[in-house]
Protein backbone atom coordinates (compact mmCIF):
# COMPACT_ATOMS: atom_id res chain seq x y z
CA UNK A 1 0.00 0.00 0.00
CA UNK A 2 1.12 3.68 -0.92
CA UNK A 3 1.63 5.76 1.95
CA UNK A 4 2.74 9.22 2.69
CA UNK A 5 5.06 10.91 5.38
CA UNK A 6 3.30 13.67 7.51
CA UNK A 7 6.04 15.97 9.00
CA UNK A 8 5.04 18.43 11.55
CA UNK A 9 6.90 21.84 10.83
CA UNK A 10 6.10 25.22 12.89
CA UNK A 11 3.49 26.91 12.59
CA UNK A 12 3.89 30.98 11.54
CA UNK A 13 0.96 32.91 13.30
CA UNK A 14 0.43 35.13 10.76
CA UNK A 15 -1.06 32.66 8.21
CA UNK A 16 -4.45 32.62 7.29
CA UNK A 17 -6.88 29.88 8.17
CA UNK A 18 -5.99 28.11 5.06
CA UNK A 19 -2.90 27.19 5.45
CA UNK A 20 -3.45 26.18 9.15
CA UNK A 21 -1.78 22.82 8.55
CA UNK A 22 1.63 23.49 6.90
CA UNK A 23 2.91 19.40 7.46
CA UNK A 24 5.11 18.15 4.67
CA UNK A 25 3.99 15.18 3.04
CA UNK A 26 6.12 12.84 1.05
CA UNK A 27 4.57 9.93 -1.45
CA UNK A 28 6.90 7.21 -2.98
CA UNK A 29 4.07 4.69 -3.64
CA UNK A 30 1.48 5.11 -6.07
CA UNK A 31 -2.07 5.45 -4.10
CA UNK A 32 -5.15 7.56 -5.30
CA UNK A 33 -6.32 7.73 -1.62
CA UNK A 34 -3.18 8.94 -0.38
CA UNK A 35 -2.42 11.46 -2.60
CA UNK A 36 -6.04 12.88 -1.99
CA UNK A 37 -5.47 12.65 1.77
CA UNK A 38 -1.64 14.25 1.60
CA UNK A 39 -3.77 17.61 -0.58
CA UNK A 40 -6.22 17.68 2.55
CA UNK A 41 -3.51 17.89 5.52
CA UNK A 42 -0.06 19.36 3.84
CA UNK A 43 0.84 22.61 2.45
CA UNK A 44 3.76 21.12 0.87
CA UNK A 45 3.96 17.74 -1.08
CA UNK A 46 6.67 16.07 -2.22
CA UNK A 47 6.41 13.13 -5.00
CA UNK A 48 9.45 10.68 -5.36
CA UNK A 49 9.81 8.59 -8.36
CA UNK A 50 6.33 6.99 -8.34
CA UNK A 51 4.52 4.56 -11.35
CA UNK A 52 0.93 5.94 -11.75
CA UNK A 53 -1.47 3.34 -12.43
CA UNK A 54 -2.88 2.56 -16.15
CA UNK A 55 -5.58 4.64 -17.03
CA UNK A 56 -5.23 7.17 -13.75
CA UNK A 57 -4.29 10.55 -13.71
CA UNK A 58 -1.74 11.74 -10.86
CA UNK A 59 -4.80 14.13 -9.15
CA UNK A 60 -3.60 17.23 -7.94
CA UNK A 61 -6.63 18.94 -8.04
CA UNK A 62 -7.36 19.07 -4.74
CA UNK A 63 -4.67 20.95 -3.86
CA UNK A 64 -4.86 23.37 -0.76
CA UNK A 65 -4.14 27.21 -0.65
CA UNK A 66 -0.51 28.25 -0.68
CA UNK A 67 0.48 24.32 -1.33
CA UNK A 68 4.25 23.47 -2.79
CA UNK A 69 4.31 20.35 -4.71
CA UNK A 70 7.65 18.99 -5.67
CA UNK A 71 8.45 16.27 -8.22
CA UNK A 72 11.23 13.67 -7.84
CA UNK A 73 12.90 11.21 -9.46
CA UNK A 74 11.03 10.03 -12.46
CA UNK A 75 7.47 9.79 -12.56
CA UNK A 76 5.85 7.40 -15.03
CA UNK A 77 2.90 6.39 -16.13
CA UNK A 78 1.84 2.37 -17.04
CA UNK A 79 0.22 1.84 -19.78
CA UNK A 80 -3.44 1.95 -20.79
CA UNK A 81 -5.31 3.45 -24.53
CA UNK A 82 -6.77 5.95 -23.29
CA UNK A 83 -7.31 10.41 -23.33
CA UNK A 84 -5.88 11.15 -20.00
CA UNK A 85 -4.65 13.46 -18.79
CA UNK A 86 -1.69 11.89 -16.91
CA UNK A 87 -1.08 14.75 -14.56
CA UNK A 88 -4.05 17.32 -13.59
CA UNK A 89 -2.79 20.26 -11.11
CA UNK A 90 -5.76 22.73 -9.81
CA UNK A 91 -5.71 25.50 -7.29
CA UNK A 92 -4.94 29.03 -6.13
CA UNK A 93 -1.20 30.15 -5.07
CA UNK A 94 0.01 27.17 -6.03
CA UNK A 95 3.60 26.56 -7.00
CA UNK A 96 4.75 23.18 -8.86
CA UNK A 97 8.57 22.84 -9.37
CA UNK A 98 10.90 19.78 -9.74
CA UNK A 99 13.84 19.31 -8.27
CA UNK A 100 17.38 18.62 -9.88
CA UNK A 101 17.38 15.18 -12.21
CA UNK A 102 13.78 14.75 -11.66
CA UNK A 103 11.64 13.92 -14.66
CA UNK A 104 8.35 13.02 -15.57
CA UNK A 105 8.30 10.23 -18.80
CA UNK A 106 5.59 9.66 -20.40
CA UNK A 107 6.75 7.07 -22.30
CA UNK A 108 5.45 7.98 -25.24
CA UNK A 109 6.72 5.24 -27.52
CA UNK A 110 4.26 2.77 -26.55
CA UNK A 111 1.22 4.80 -27.79
CA UNK A 112 2.94 6.43 -30.95
CA UNK A 113 2.09 5.69 -34.02
CA UNK A 114 2.09 8.23 -36.23
CA UNK A 115 -1.30 9.11 -35.95
CA UNK A 116 -1.63 11.19 -33.14
CA UNK A 117 -5.25 12.40 -31.99
CA UNK A 118 -6.47 10.99 -35.42
CA UNK A 119 -7.04 7.81 -35.18
CA UNK A 120 -4.58 4.95 -33.80
CA UNK A 121 -4.34 3.89 -29.96
CA UNK A 122 -6.00 6.45 -27.75
CA UNK A 123 -3.22 8.12 -26.30
CA UNK A 124 -3.57 10.59 -23.20
CA UNK A 125 -2.93 14.80 -22.77
CA UNK A 126 -0.50 14.70 -20.28
CA UNK A 127 -0.71 18.09 -18.00
CA UNK A 128 -3.70 19.40 -17.58
CA UNK A 129 -3.42 23.23 -15.86
CA UNK A 130 -6.61 24.86 -13.96
CA UNK A 131 -4.55 27.35 -11.61
CA UNK A 132 -5.07 31.25 -10.27
CA UNK A 133 -1.94 33.48 -9.32
CA UNK A 134 0.41 30.10 -9.48
CA UNK A 135 3.83 29.18 -10.81
CA UNK A 136 5.13 26.15 -12.78
CA UNK A 137 8.66 25.83 -12.88
CA UNK A 138 11.76 23.98 -13.66
CA UNK A 139 9.93 20.86 -14.55
CA UNK A 140 11.37 18.27 -17.01
CA UNK A 141 9.16 16.17 -19.38
CA UNK A 142 9.98 13.30 -21.99
CA UNK A 143 7.74 11.59 -24.36
CA UNK A 144 4.66 12.67 -23.78
CA UNK A 145 2.19 10.58 -25.74
CA UNK A 146 -0.34 13.49 -27.81
CA UNK A 147 -0.57 17.05 -26.60
CA UNK A 148 1.43 18.23 -23.46
CA UNK A 149 0.07 21.04 -21.61
CA UNK A 150 -3.66 22.00 -21.74
CA UNK A 151 -3.76 25.41 -19.83
CA UNK A 152 -7.70 26.03 -19.43
CA UNK A 153 -9.68 28.19 -17.34
CA UNK A 154 -6.36 29.64 -15.66
CA UNK A 155 -5.79 33.18 -14.59
CA UNK A 156 -2.23 34.30 -13.22
CA UNK A 157 -0.10 31.18 -14.13
CA UNK A 158 3.44 31.60 -14.73
CA UNK A 159 5.54 28.51 -16.25
CA UNK A 160 9.43 29.05 -16.53
CA UNK A 161 12.32 26.94 -17.23
CA UNK A 162 10.38 23.81 -18.33
CA UNK A 163 12.17 21.14 -20.29
CA UNK A 164 10.46 19.00 -22.86
CA UNK A 165 12.15 16.68 -24.94
CA UNK A 166 9.69 14.75 -27.44
CA UNK A 167 12.83 14.59 -29.89
CA UNK A 168 12.32 10.42 -29.82
CA UNK A 169 9.35 11.04 -31.72
CA UNK A 170 10.57 12.59 -35.03
CA UNK A 171 11.65 9.49 -35.56
CA UNK A 172 9.22 7.37 -33.51
CA UNK A 173 6.03 8.16 -34.42
CA UNK A 174 5.35 11.07 -32.37
CA UNK A 175 2.28 13.39 -33.81
CA UNK A 176 0.09 16.21 -32.43
CA UNK A 177 2.59 16.26 -29.81
CA UNK A 178 1.69 20.45 -28.58
CA UNK A 179 3.97 22.49 -25.86
CA UNK A 180 1.51 24.73 -24.83
CA UNK A 181 -1.99 24.97 -25.66
CA UNK A 182 -3.86 27.82 -23.71
CA UNK A 183 -7.81 28.31 -24.19
CA UNK A 184 -9.74 30.41 -22.02
CA UNK A 185 -7.28 31.93 -19.67
CA UNK A 186 -5.75 35.38 -18.93
CA UNK A 187 -2.41 36.57 -17.67
CA UNK A 188 -0.43 33.24 -19.04
CA UNK A 189 3.33 33.58 -19.20
CA UNK A 190 5.95 31.36 -20.60
CA UNK A 191 9.04 32.13 -20.89
CA UNK A 192 12.69 30.47 -21.11
CA UNK A 193 11.59 27.11 -22.14
CA UNK A 194 12.80 24.87 -24.02
CA UNK A 195 11.21 22.49 -26.13
CA UNK A 196 11.49 19.24 -28.56
CA UNK A 197 8.18 18.16 -30.27
CA UNK A 198 6.25 17.20 -33.15
CA UNK A 199 3.49 20.00 -33.80
CA UNK A 200 2.84 23.69 -32.06
CA UNK A 201 5.29 24.54 -29.97
CA UNK A 202 2.41 27.25 -28.05
CA UNK A 203 -1.10 27.83 -29.51
CA UNK A 204 -3.39 30.12 -28.56
CA UNK A 205 -7.02 28.84 -29.09
CA UNK A 206 -8.82 31.32 -27.07
CA UNK A 207 -7.69 34.36 -24.28
CA UNK A 208 -6.19 37.08 -23.06
CA UNK A 209 -3.13 38.77 -22.34
CA UNK A 210 -0.59 35.99 -23.05
CA UNK A 211 3.31 36.22 -23.32
CA UNK A 212 5.48 33.95 -24.93
CA UNK A 213 9.14 34.65 -24.28
CA UNK A 214 12.80 33.71 -24.09
CA UNK A 215 11.92 30.10 -25.87
CA UNK A 216 13.83 27.47 -27.94
CA UNK A 217 11.15 25.33 -30.16
CA UNK A 218 12.36 22.97 -32.18
CA UNK A 219 10.46 20.47 -34.88
CA UNK A 220 7.68 21.16 -34.39
CA UNK A 221 4.67 23.44 -36.19
CA UNK A 222 5.95 26.64 -35.21
CA UNK A 223 4.79 29.47 -32.58
CA UNK A 224 0.84 29.83 -33.39
CA UNK A 225 -2.22 31.49 -32.90
CA UNK A 226 -5.18 29.49 -33.22
CA UNK A 227 -6.71 28.12 -34.69
CA UNK A 228 -9.34 30.12 -33.44
CA UNK A 229 -13.47 29.86 -34.26
CA UNK A 230 -15.72 27.19 -33.35
CA UNK A 231 -15.16 27.14 -29.59
CA UNK A 232 -17.46 28.56 -26.58
CA UNK A 233 -14.38 31.53 -26.78
CA UNK A 234 -13.42 32.31 -29.80
CA UNK A 235 -11.55 35.41 -28.55
CA UNK A 236 -7.77 35.94 -28.77
CA UNK A 237 -6.17 39.35 -27.62
CA UNK A 238 -3.25 40.49 -26.03
CA UNK A 239 -0.55 37.81 -27.03
CA UNK A 240 2.79 38.78 -27.08
CA UNK A 241 5.60 36.49 -28.44
CA UNK A 242 9.23 37.48 -28.45
CA UNK A 243 12.66 36.46 -28.16
CA UNK A 244 12.19 33.16 -29.41
CA UNK A 245 14.16 31.08 -32.17
CA UNK A 246 12.61 28.44 -34.00
CA UNK A 247 14.45 25.75 -35.69
CA UNK A 248 13.70 22.80 -37.50
CA UNK A 249 10.11 23.16 -37.85
CA UNK A 250 7.54 22.71 -40.47
CA UNK A 251 6.33 26.99 -39.69
CA UNK A 252 7.71 29.58 -37.94
CA UNK A 253 5.39 32.76 -36.81
CA UNK A 254 1.34 31.52 -37.33
CA UNK A 255 -1.91 32.56 -37.20
CA UNK A 256 -4.91 30.23 -38.52
CA UNK A 257 -8.36 30.99 -37.70
CA UNK A 258 -11.54 29.07 -38.69
CA UNK A 259 -13.49 28.94 -42.02
CA UNK A 260 -17.11 30.29 -41.71
CA UNK A 261 -16.40 30.96 -37.88
CA UNK A 262 -16.87 33.88 -36.13
CA UNK A 263 -14.48 35.64 -33.08
CA UNK A 264 -12.03 37.82 -32.96
CA UNK A 265 -8.02 38.25 -33.05
CA UNK A 266 -6.39 41.40 -31.89
CA UNK A 267 -3.53 42.62 -30.22
CA UNK A 268 -0.94 40.74 -31.61
CA UNK A 269 2.97 41.38 -31.46
CA UNK A 270 5.51 38.83 -32.73
CA UNK A 271 9.10 40.43 -31.99
CA UNK A 272 12.55 39.27 -32.37
CA UNK A 273 11.87 35.85 -33.65
CA UNK A 274 15.05 33.79 -35.20
CA UNK A 275 14.09 31.05 -37.37
CA UNK A 276 16.50 28.49 -38.80
CA UNK A 277 15.70 25.09 -40.94
CA UNK A 278 11.71 26.28 -41.42
CA UNK A 279 10.24 23.45 -43.57
CA UNK A 280 7.10 25.11 -45.04
CA UNK A 281 6.52 28.41 -44.44
CA UNK A 282 8.24 31.61 -42.64
CA UNK A 283 5.34 33.54 -41.71
CA UNK A 284 2.00 32.44 -42.46
CA UNK A 285 -1.46 33.88 -41.89
CA UNK A 286 -4.52 32.11 -42.97
CA UNK A 287 -7.88 32.41 -42.08
CA UNK A 288 -9.36 29.52 -44.13
CA UNK A 289 -8.61 26.07 -41.45
CA UNK A 290 -11.90 23.99 -41.71
CA UNK A 291 -11.33 20.32 -39.20
CA UNK A 292 -8.01 21.56 -39.01
CA UNK A 293 -6.88 21.93 -42.64
CA UNK A 294 -6.61 24.81 -45.22
CA UNK A 295 -9.37 25.07 -47.74
CA UNK A 296 -7.57 28.04 -50.17
CA UNK A 297 -10.58 30.34 -49.58
CA UNK A 298 -10.48 32.85 -46.31
CA UNK A 299 -13.55 34.34 -44.45
CA UNK A 300 -13.41 37.36 -42.28
CA UNK A 301 -15.39 36.11 -39.78
CA UNK A 302 -12.33 36.13 -37.42
CA UNK A 303 -10.80 39.27 -38.10
CA UNK A 304 -7.25 39.78 -37.10
CA UNK A 305 -6.35 43.26 -36.08
CA UNK A 306 -3.61 44.94 -34.41
CA UNK A 307 -1.36 43.05 -35.37
CA UNK A 308 2.69 43.59 -34.94
CA UNK A 309 5.67 41.91 -36.72
CA UNK A 310 9.01 42.96 -35.93
CA UNK A 311 12.22 41.59 -36.62
CA UNK A 312 11.80 38.26 -37.25
CA UNK A 313 14.91 36.83 -39.31
CA UNK A 314 16.06 33.52 -40.62
CA UNK A 315 15.80 30.96 -43.11
CA UNK A 316 13.27 28.24 -44.93
CA UNK A 317 14.22 25.55 -47.09
CA UNK A 318 14.13 25.71 -50.57
CA UNK A 319 10.95 23.76 -50.86
CA UNK A 320 9.40 25.91 -48.55
CA UNK A 321 7.64 29.71 -49.03
CA UNK A 322 8.96 32.56 -47.16
CA UNK A 323 5.60 34.92 -46.61
CA UNK A 324 2.12 33.87 -47.48
CA UNK A 325 -1.14 35.51 -46.26
CA UNK A 326 -4.49 34.80 -47.00
CA UNK A 327 -7.06 36.35 -45.12
CA UNK A 328 -9.98 39.10 -45.00
CA UNK A 329 -11.09 41.81 -42.94
CA UNK A 330 -7.51 42.34 -41.74
CA UNK A 331 -6.20 45.71 -40.32
CA UNK A 332 -3.86 47.44 -38.07
CA UNK A 333 -1.09 45.83 -39.42
CA UNK A 334 2.50 47.02 -39.10
CA UNK A 335 5.73 44.68 -40.43
CA UNK A 336 9.40 46.02 -39.75
CA UNK A 337 12.50 43.95 -40.21
CA UNK A 338 11.59 41.19 -41.74
CA UNK A 339 14.61 39.41 -43.49
CA UNK A 340 13.37 35.81 -43.96
CA UNK A 341 15.24 34.38 -46.80
CA UNK A 342 15.64 30.50 -48.60
CA UNK A 343 12.00 29.37 -49.84
CA UNK A 344 12.35 29.57 -53.58
CA UNK A 345 8.30 28.92 -53.65
CA UNK A 346 5.95 31.56 -53.99
CA UNK A 347 1.55 31.75 -53.00
CA UNK A 348 -1.03 33.64 -54.19
CA UNK A 349 -1.65 36.07 -51.30
CA UNK A 350 -4.70 37.49 -50.40
CA UNK A 351 -6.22 40.51 -47.81
CA UNK A 352 -3.13 42.17 -46.32
CA UNK A 353 -4.22 45.62 -45.17
CA UNK A 354 -2.89 48.49 -46.95
CA UNK A 355 0.50 49.86 -45.29
CA UNK A 356 1.17 46.74 -43.50
CA UNK A 357 4.48 46.92 -44.50
CA UNK A 358 4.85 43.18 -45.94
CA UNK A 359 4.22 41.36 -49.43
CA UNK A 360 4.52 37.83 -50.69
Amino acid sequence: MGYWLPILTVLVASLAPQYVSAASCTITKYSASDIKSAQSSCSEIVINGIEVAAGETLDLTHLKQGTKVTFKGTITWAYKEWTGPLLSVAGTDIEIIGSSGHVLDGQGSLWWDGKGGNGGKKKPKFFKVKLTNSKIHKINIKNSPVHIFSIGNSDGVVLQDISIDNSAGDSGGGHNTDAFDVGNSNDITIKKSTIYNQDDCLAVNSGTNIVFSDNYCSGGHGISIGSVGGRDNNVVKGVKVSSCQIVNSDNGVRIKTVYGASGSVSDITYQDITLSGIHKYGIVIEGDYENGSPTGTPTGGVPITGLTVKNVKGSVDSSGVNVYILVESASDWHFSGISVSGGSKTKTCKGIPSGAGISC
